[in-house]
Order: C-alpha cells, then structure tokens, then sequence
C-alpha cells in the first residue's frame, strides 16, 4: 500500500475538497493495524502454545499481558522511543501488537483448551506428534476462539492508534487532534466516522475469514 510521501493537509471548514486527506489517513491507519496485528499474532502463538503446554506458566505470562495492556498508551510509547525513534511510526505500531496480546494469548489458550480430550487422544493413536496433532487437529479446532480474539484484537486497536495523534502521528487520530487544535468540526467528526466505518469493515471481514476456515460449523448450524 503506497503511502505519499507529503501528508494531504485539511484546508477549510468544510469537507468537499478534503477527501484526499481522509483517504491519506485511512491508508495509513490501514497499513499500522494491518502491521500491528501481524505481529501481535506472530508474538501470541509461540506464548499461548507454551503456556497451552506448560499449564505452570500460564498464570504469569497473562499477568505479563496484563501488566502491559494497563501502562498508558503515551507512556508505551515514550519508553519505546529510545529504542525505536520518536520520529517515525514505529513505536505506535509495536505499543499496539504489544496491546493485542492480552486478548489473543488468553483467546487461543482458551481455544486449545476447548478442543476435546478425546479428540486429541484420537489424533495420538493415529500416530500425530506433538506438532503435527498441534497444527492438524488442535488449532483448526480452536480456529473459532481465536477469530472471536482476532475481531476484538482488530478493532481495540483500530480505536487506539487514535492515541497516536496526541504526538503528531495515529493516523486518523491526526484528524482528531488537528480538527479539535484548529477547532474544525468537520475535520474532528471525519476522523470518528472513518475509524467507526473501518473498524465494522475488518470485523465483517476477518468474522467471514473465520467462517471460512470452520465449514463444518456450517454443516452443523445447517443440520
């Protein structure tokens, strides 16, 4: 997704004429959800399969979670500036994979834990390993779990790189900040709608992304 290198800058009280900023922003808010849910999820397996595991471990590492969904947004981004710039978007993007763990390793242990005892007992009579039972039959099971932790993940943190526009960045969130400093209301209610907007669109999608991925949900609601 190519992002221009200027930012649109919003001119007048009104919106005609400001379109190219809300597609601007849009984009990027786009591209910094896409990135850090990428990542949040790339981060939440490993923890979430040694906690599934490693059942000793599963209290601490959600503490751990916990502990860094509740430091305030500003704040994370503050002590990740020196080690990733306080001029760029990256310590926005990383703040929010590190927020969205505390929704996907708790979903996807959950969903492991769902999967019945005897199915996976099945699976190891039949001569699955640990990883290959893991990947073929575990997970295609918690599939379900995981979606309902991915749409909340999304949309938590469609809403908070919002933040971001405090120090000049977050994308939309620029809209919020410039429309309430410069005092254009149009500018301000723009930005809530287009997050509003984006957030039901990836939710509508990654909810018939997981339908898609349980087609035997299907037969049996048919059923």
């Amino acid at each position: 997704m190519l992002i221009a290198d200027s930012p649109p800058y919003w001119n007048g009280p009104q919106l005609a004429g400001n379109w190219d900023v809300i597609r601007y922003y849009t984009a990027e808010h786009v591209r910094f959800t896409l990135i850090a849910v990428v990542m949040g999820m790339l981060l939440a397996f490993p923890i979430a399969y040694l906690a599934h595991r490693r059942p000793v471990l599963y209290p601490p590492l959600l503490a751990g979670t916990n502990i860094i969904y509740a430091i305030p947004s500003l704040a994370l981004f503050a002590l990740l500036g020196p080690f990733l710039g306080y001029t760029n978007d990256k310590p926005i993007i990383v703040a929010m994979a590190l927020y969205t763990l505390v929704i996907l390793v708790r979903n996807i242990v959950e969903g492991l834990r769902a999967v019945p005892a005897h199915v996976v007992d099945a699976a190891t009579g039949l001569g699955y390993g640990r990883l290959r039972r893991f990947v073929k039959v575990e997970l295609p099971l918690a599939v379900p779990t995981i979606i309902a932790g991915l749409r909340l993940a999304t949309v938590s943190t469609i809403s908070l790189i919002t933040v971001g526009g405090a120090i000049g960045k977050g994308a939309l969130g620029r809209l919020f900040s410039d429309g309430t400093d410069r005092k254009i209301v149009v500018e301000l209610w723009a930005g809530v709608i287009a997050v509003i907007v984006l957030a039901l669109i990836a939710d509508v999608i990654i909810l018939t992304i997981g339908r898609l991925l349980t087609p035997w949900n299907r037969a049996v609601r048919r059923s």
